[in-house]
């Protein structure tokens, strides 16, 4: 992690807890080292449910609010494309959308999904990162990477996408409390284990990632670009 000059982190979700499942202990970590983290969500996570869409809506974004305070992040909005039907819509529209915050952060750094996740809106928000961020003269972010997120990343079946294959491994063992706190502030998305988006599996998730690299508890990512300059 960033011991230097503080550095504009910029996290992409496709729906509020994706920035918790996917990277909760990371973010906190970040903070920890005065690095400042925004997070754009694309949408709601609940457009699609049915009836008291309103309601609903309001309770998951105080859920994302809760979550950023234990976090320290800033929440830079909320997209209104459609919840599970990212691919309804046309690309260009979504990479418009995160383009739209891009001078406000000029991040140095930027996270998003997997490509290869089991859910549309993780990939098509992959995809549009890629797009809105290309390796243009004068593009400030030098290092675009992807988080697993439980419940999506390995449901894919690798004979059908690309599968997550981590080679960044960040320690979150002292920010375990932060991330255990803010899966907690996502209550009504959360499911009773064993089910892999419980928060026992994203905790057992942070211990199993840590061990495969000698550390008591991390989370993992794969890079998708890295430009040293």
């Amino acid at each position: 992690m960033n011991t230097q000059d503080p550095k504009n982190i910029l996290v992409i979700a496709a729906h509020p807890d994706d920035e918790v499942l996917g990277m909760g202990g990371t973010i906190a970590k970040h903070v920890h080292h005065g690095d400042k983290v925004a997070v754009l969500y694309l949408s709601t996570g609940v457009a699609s449910r049915g009836t008291g869409l309103n309601q609903m809506i309001s309770r998951r974004k105080d859920a994302a609010k809760k979550a950023s305070e234990v976090l320290g992040f800033e929440i830079l909005g909320f997209e209104d494309f459609p919840d599970n039907a990212f691919d309804t819509v046309s690309l260009l529209s979504v990479a418009q959308a995160i383009e739209g915050v891009k001078s406000q952060v000029n991040p140095d750094v930027v996270y998003t999904h997997h490509g290869g996740d089991l859910n549309v809106d993780h990939r098509i928000a992959c995809q549009a990162v890629l797009t809105a961020f290309r390796a243009q003269p004068g593009e400030s972010c030098s290092r675009i990477l992807s988080f697993e997120v439980n419940s999506s990343t390995e449901w894919m079946p690798p004979s059908v996408a690309a599968p997550f294959l981590p080679d960044t491994f960040v320690d979150i063992a002292k920010h375990i409390p932060e991330l255990e706190e803010a899966c907690h502030a996502y209550h009504e998305e959360m499911r009773p284990a064993p089910h892999t988006r419980s928060v026992a599996a994203v905790l057992v998730a942070a211990q199993h990632r840590g061990h495969s690299v000698g550390l008591a508890a991390a989370e993992a990512f794969m890079t998708l670009r890295q430009i040293i300059r």
